[in-house]
C-alpha cells in the first residue's frame, strides 16, 4: 500500500511539472492566466486533492463491502483489503480543513469591512484556513482557563483512564481523553499547551526580532566597525548548531536555576530569543544594505534626520515583506525548538502543560495501537497541534509576502 501511494505521489508531482511545461500553449486566454497563475505546486495541490477524494471513495467503498470485497477491486484499489483507522482520520481531516477554509473564506467575502472582503476575495483557500486555525489557536490559549474543564495542575486520583469516556473499556465520561500518569485531565492540558507553548513562543520571536532587526538596521546604516564588529559575533554563533547549543545553554541554566522552575522558563526564552535573533540580524542588515543606498534614504541623510528616523522611518517601512515572512518561519522555528526542549524535559517545567512533555508522556501509548487506535492517538493529538500550527502559519506568511512585496517610498 505504501509502495502505490509513493508511486501515485511521485507521479503525480511529474505529471503536475509536465502539464505546468504544456498545457500553457494551449486553451483561451483565461485558461493560459490560470494555469500561468497556479503553476507547479498549485497543479500539485489539486492532484493531492483529488487523491484525497479518491482514497475517500476507496475507503468507504473497501469499508461497506467488508470481507465481501471482489478481488479485481483489490486489485486496483490504493489501500487493498487494509482499513486503516489512522490514514480514515488523516483523509477525513483533510478534507474538513479544506472545507472550513472554503466556509470561512466565503463568509469573509460577504461579511465585515470592504477592505477586509477585499482581501478574502484576493485569498486563497490555503490562507483562508491559515487564518481560520490561527484565530483558533489564539481563541483556545487566550481563554485556555474558561475553556478547560480542569486545571492544567489538577491531579485526580484515578490515572491513566484511556480516552472515549466509556467505563466499561476504562474510561470516564468525566475525562474524554483520559488522564496521564498522574491522573492529570490531559483534554485540560492539551488546552492549556496552547497557552504556554504558543504564548512563550510569540513571545520569544517577539524579543528575537526586536534584538536581531535593532541591530541589523543599525549595522547597516552605521557601518565601519559597528557592522564589522556585529557580524563577525553573529558568524561565531550562527557557526554551532542551534539546537546542539540551545541544550548546552539550557543545562547550564538548569543548574544555575536550582529548584526554582520559573527561572528555566525565562533562561529559555532569553537563550532561544538570542541565538535566534542572529538570523534575523543577517536578514535586515542584508535588506538594510540595500536601502541605504537608495536616493530616498541619502535625502533623509542630507535633511539631517536622526538615527531614529532613519531606521523607524526610511528602513523598517521598506523591509516591511521580508521581515513579515521571517517572523513567520522564525516563529514556527522558535516554536519547534521549544517544543523540543520540552521534549527532552528542560524546557517548559511542570506543573505548567505544554505540548512536547505530553508527546513525551504519552509517548508508551503509541504500543496500544493494534488494539486500541484511540489510545494510541494520544501522543498524536500533542504533536499534531504543533503540526498543524506550523502549517497554518507557513500558509499565511506566503500569502502575504506575495501580497506586499516590493519597497514603499
Amino acid at each position: 500500500m505504501l509502495t502505490q501511494l509513493a508511486i501515485w505521489v511521485g507521479g503525480g508531482f511529474l505529471a503536475s511539472l509536465a502539464l505546468n511545461r504544456a498545457l500553457p500553449g494551449l486553451g483561451t486566454g483565461r485558461v493560459q492566466d490560470w494555469i500561468k497563475n497556479t503553476g507547479t505546486v498549485g497543479m500539485f495541490g489539486y492532484y493531492i486533492l483529488a487523491t484525497v477524494l479518491v482514497l475517500l471513495v476507496d475507503y468507504y467503498v473497501g469499508f461497506l463491502m467488508g470481507a465481501n470485497m471482489p478481488e479485481w477491486f483489490k486489485s486496483i484499489s490504493l489501500l487493498g483489503s487494509t482499513r486503516l483507522p489512522f490514514l480514515a482520520w488523516l483523509l477525513h481531516g483533510i478534507v474538513m480543513f479544506g472545507v472550513a477554509g472554503f466556509i470561512f473564506r466565503a463568509l469573509g467575502r460577504s461579511v465585515g469591512t470592504e477592505l477586509s472582503r477585499k482581501m478574502f476575495r484576493q485569498m486563497p483557500i490555503t490562507a483562508s484556513f491559515g487564518i481560520l486555525t490561527i484565530l483558533i489557536y489564539v481563541i483556545v490559549a487566550v481563554f485556555a482557563d474558561i475553556i478547560a474543564p480542569y486545571g492544567q495542575a489538577e491531579v485526580f486520583d484515578r490515572i491513566n483512564l484511556l480516552p472515549g469516556g466509556n467505563p466499561d473499556l476504562g474510561g470516564d465520561p468525566s475525562h474524554p481523553l483520559g488522564t496521564d500518569q498522574i491522573g492529570r485531565d490531559l483534554l485540560s492540558r492539551l488546552i492549556f499547551g496552547a497557552q504556554n507553548t504558543v504564548g512563550i513562543a510569540f513571545v520569544t520571536t517577539c524579543l528575537a526580532f526586536f534584538i536581531g532587526a535593532s541591530l541589523g538596521f543599525l549595522a547597516a546604516t552605521l557601518g565601519g566597525w559597528f557592522d564589522q564588529f556585529l557580524s563577525r559575533i553573529v558568524d561565531m554563533l550562527m557557526a554551532i548548531p542551534q539546537l546542539i547549543f540551545a541544550l548546552l545553554l539550557m543545562t547550564i541554566a538548569t543548574a544555575w536555576a536550582g529548584s526554582e522552575r520559573w527561572l528555566i522558563t525565562i533562561y529559555m526564552i532569553l537563550i532561544i530569543a538570542v541565538l535566534d535573533s542572529t538570523r534575523v540580524f543577517r536578514l535586515s542588515r542584508a535588506v538594510g544594505m540595500n536601502i541605504v543606498v537608495m536616493d530616498f534614504f541619502e535625502a533623509a541623510k542630507l535633511r539631517g534626520e536622526n538615527l531614529s528616523y532613519l531606521v523607524f522611518r526610511e528602513i523598517l517601512p521598506n523591509a516591511y515583506a521580508p521581515l513579515l515572512a521571517e517572523f513567520g518561519l522564525r516563529f514556527c522555528f522558535v516554536f519547534l525548538t521549544i517544543a523540543a526542549l520540552s521534549f527532552l524535559g528542560i524546557g517548559i517545567q511542570p506543573p505548567l502543560a505544554d505540548w512536547g512533555t505530553m508527546v513525551k508522556d504519552l509517548s508508551q501509548f503509541i504500543n496500544f495501537a493494534a488494539f486500541s487506535p484511540l489510545t494510541a492517538a494520544l501522543p498524536l493529538l500533542a504533536a499534531g497541534a504543533i503540526a498543524l500550527l506550523t502549517v497554518a502559519v507557513n500558509f499565511v506568511v506566503d500569502w502575504m509576502l506575495h501580497r506586499s512585496s516590493g519597497l514603499k517610498e
